[in-house]
């Protein structure tokens, strides 16, 4: 690594304040895709990697959509035309932010998927003149170089704030199995037998939630059909052994009689016969009630507990998903959900199978010869021992595979997603090797649980073997000094000779359990979590069945915070805003504008103040009272696989008639016309058939479809372009024009034609007036935004 080209690079990204932020600077692992970073983080990343490069051409394709005014100006300042410039370097800019279009020494304008024109700015000037006005107003930036200072304030306090709570919950985020063990080991390190025992101790807790889920008459059912089910199979095998030893009997008796076959000499098979086929069918029908008992226990237990996750997911405080990486929610959903829709039922009844074939087979030894039972303490002492220690080196080894197999499919998929990058940068080699290292890594731990499963068949032979020599002996003595019938003595060997391959399962079964109710441990630690309060002091039938009608907003006092453990990110904020009114906040990135929006949806704790719209408090309202009569356009527009009246109307109210009209209205109606099906037209996951732009159109014709008297707007436009901002902006003057519109800004230019607007700085109203008002004075923070934006 080039140190001074390094920092160079951090420096140029405005990376370094980021980095200051992790707990191991620049060599703290982000996570699966980033998943710790912010998308402005991720992008700056990215941009640093390809400036790093001594490559002699450089693509950017969009490189400041996720970064506002400052960093985007930064960046192209000290990166692109200082660095990049200073190099030599060709850089192939692509970027719908065309005021960086007069450092451009050629420029192509692309127009549904073909070259419009190209040239020098002033060529399009001359050949171009109406698009050349089209840019004008986006052109007329200053070049300027921010001073260290200015860096060092625009980087955003909310990314910061992100990345720390990210960090926090990385940290947090680890199994309850994994804070027992060092809860164990702080306190008592120098004891091992103390740890050895916490860590030998079963899920007793896990295990009551797995079996709670049943219910008691499933549970019941289970345990009689196992019991009935093991009973009998002991019974038809001392029948056997009963038929035998009166079949040995009848014919020492024909040779003293003289008789050629023990028929002729009064015995009968018959009755043996129809008493073990009688026996047998029941066996049958137990082992399919058994069967039918475990399949439905753990099929009711998978859809209790994942009908319990998901209402749980579904009424989560926003915290939760900011607190908690999205991997380790999918997890629980699907390897978790899996273990115990698929693995435990399976294991639970291998488990008690084994459980009760030893218990069985140890009993019946026992009752062919009593003097067994002497043996028996010690070789259970022996026995307990060894699956205590297997038990917690299996559980290690078994979490250990795990652990290494996460990183190598992660490392398969992060490698087929970004192969483009990785065959630009020509890191081929480098990714290969990681590849291997990650497969050694998976399969050294698999070699080694394999081996610790050999190291317990082996003890457990050996416990076998001394139990066949002690039956055997037992067996062999009481048949010659007690007249033992030789049935039962070729019943207790019989069952001697399993013991070591019951005990071996019985004791891999018992460690896979304990391995797979950790799944349900870490369902439980979802499950607690706490919901957010869906009931109001009003109930559904006294709010308004058109409230809000006029879209009064009163906002008194007002403090917000993300947490209770974190500080406010909106302090005693005073506004009132009238019916109608179109108003715009604005702020540095992390002044608390976007906090705004998530206030009125009480996303948010409010812990101070209130907010009143149309004379009601929203604090009092039921959340889904609250949440149904208001719209948002968030910058990431949202839509759903299924058709274009479902993303419209969802709970499918409107006519079609009011579908048109809105779309219509977003100047989609010529588009969707020209799909087959119309409003039923299929939209793809994430709606990847649209453009980001027209994504963000369908959200607009979705809000008008609500009817709603309040529209908040949290930075619809900063990720498209110009035309379809364009649109946008028409469609909230004209179409929403007698609604309330509170649009937050990521570009100032979209605010200046509304009726009010709100400054923010660091929590708090730093400005608050008519946006000419805040023009005319010279030292207005809005008017320092606008002159930045021309």
């Amino acid at each position: 690594m080039i140190k001074p080209r390094y920092k160079a690079v951090i420096d140029a990204c405005s990376l370094e304040p980021d980095i200051d932020i992790l707990p191991q600077g620049d060599q703290t692992e982000i996570g699966e895709r980033g998943v710790i970073l912010s998308g402005g983080q991720k992008q700056r990343i990215s941009v640093a990697r390809a400036l790093y490069q001594t490559t002699s051409v450089v693509f950017l394709d969009d490189p400041f959509s996720a970064l506002d005014i400052h960093l985007s100006d930064h960046l192209m300042q000290e990166g692109i035309l200082k660095m990049l410039r200073e190099e030599k370097r060709t850089v192939v800019l692509v970027t719908h932010k065309l005021q960086y279009l007069p450092h451009a020494d050629w420029i192509i304008a692309m127009k549904d998927g073909t070259i419009q024109t190209e040239g020098t700015l002033k060529d399009i000037q001359k050949a171009e003149p109406e698009l050349f006005e089209q840019w004008k107003s986006l052109m007329h930036r200053k070049d300027q170089e921010f001073e260290k200072e200015t860096v060092a304030e625009s980087v955003t306090d909310l990314e910061r704030k992100n990345l720390r709570r990210a960090m926090y919950s990385r940290e947090a985020v680890r199994t309850e199995d994994e804070e027992e063990e060092e809860s164990v080991e702080s306190e008592d390190d120098d004891n091992l037998s103390q740890v050895m025992r916490q860590r030998a101790t079963i899920p007793w807790r896990s295990c009551g939630t797995y079996l709670s889920s049943a219910g008691v008459l499933l549970l019941s059912l289970l345990l009689l059909s196992q019991l009935l089910k093991h009973s009998l199979m002991v019974a038809i095998d001392y029948w056997l052994a009963h038929w035998t030893s009166h079949v040995i009997s009848a014919k020492i008796e024909a040779t003293a009689r003289n008789c050629s076959v023990v028929q002729d000499c009064g015995f009968s098979h018959s009755w043996y016969l129809s008493i073990f086929s009688v026996l047998c069918c029941l066996g049958i029908i137990l082992c399919l009630a058994t069967s039918v008992a475990v399949e439905w226990t753990g099929h009711k237990v998978a859809k209790e507990l994942h009908h319990n996750l998901l209402n749980k997911i579904i009424l989560a405080p926003m915290r939760l998903f900011e607190t908690t990486p999205l991997g380790s929610i999918l997890n629980r959903f699907s390897t978790d959900t899996n273990t115990i829709d698929q693995h435990i039922p399976t294991t639970l009844e291998c488990l008690s199978r084994s459980t009760l074939l030893c218990a069985s087979a140890l009993g019946v030894i026992s009752y062919v010869t009593p003097v067994f039972l002497i043996a028996l303490l010690p070789l259970a002492i022996t026995c307990y021992f060894i699956q205590k220690y297997f038990r917690v080196a299996s559980r290690d080894l078994q979490q250990l595979e795990d652990s290494t197999q996460l990183p190598l499919l992660s490392h398969f998929s992060e490698t087929v997603e970004g192969l483009t990058t990785i065959r630009a940068l020509r890191y081929e080699p480098r990714f290969r090797q990681r590849l291997l290292q990650f497969t050694d890594a998976n399969n050294i731990a698999s070699l080694f649980l394999t081996a610790a499963n050999r190291w317990l068949e082996v003890r457990m032979e050996y416990i076998g073997a001394c139990v066949v020599l002690v039956a055997a002996v037992a067996s062999i003595t009481n048949s010659l000094y007690n007249h033992l019938s030789t049935g039962l003595v070729g019943l207790g060997l019989t069952y001697a000779l399993m013991v070591s391959n019951y005990l071996n399962w019985m004791v891999r079964n018992l460690a896979d359990m304990e391995v797979q109710l950790g799944s349900v441990k870490r369902i439980n630690g979802l499950l607690k979590t706490e919901p957010e309060n869906y009931e109001g002091l009003l109930t559904v039938s006294q709010v308004p069945d058109g409230w809000p009608h006029e879209g009064e907003i009163k906002i008194q006092n007002l403090s917000v915070r993300y947490d209770a453990t974190l500080k406010p990110v909106l302090k005693n904020v005073n506004a009132h805003i009238s019916p109608g009114q179109k108003v715009g906040i604005c702020g540095r990135t992390g002044s608390g504008k976007s906090s705004f929006s998530l206030a009125f949806f009480r996303m948010v704790d409010m812990f101070e103040g209130r907010i009143v719209i149309d004379d009601i408090d929203i604090a009092k309202l039921p959340l889904q009272t609250l949440r149904s009569r208001l719209s948002i356009i968030l910058q990431d527009p949202i839509l759903f696989s299924g058709t274009i009246r479902f993303n419209l109307d969802p709970e499918m109210k409107a006519t079609d008639e009011m579908l048109w009209e809105a779309l219509e209205i977003a100047q989609l109606k010529p588009v969707v016309k020209t799909l087959p099906g119309g409003l039923d037209a299929t939209i793809t996951e994430g709606g990847e058939n649209f453009s980001q732009g027209q994504r963000q159109l369908f959200c607009l014709a979705r809000a008008f479809v609500r009817k709603s008297s309040i529209l908040i707007m949290d930075e619809a436009t900063a990720s498209i372009d110009m035309a379809t901002e364009s649109i946008l902006q028409k469609v909230v003057m004209t179409a929403f024009a007698d609604r309330t519109v509170v649009t937050i800004a990521h570009r100032v230019h979209t605010i200046l034609n509304a009726d009010v607007v709100i400054v923010m700085k660091r929590g708090i109203i730093l400005e608050h007036d008519k946006p000419q008002a805040l023009l005319d004075k010279e030292d207005s923070v809005f008017a320092s935004f606008v002159r930045a934006d021309k």
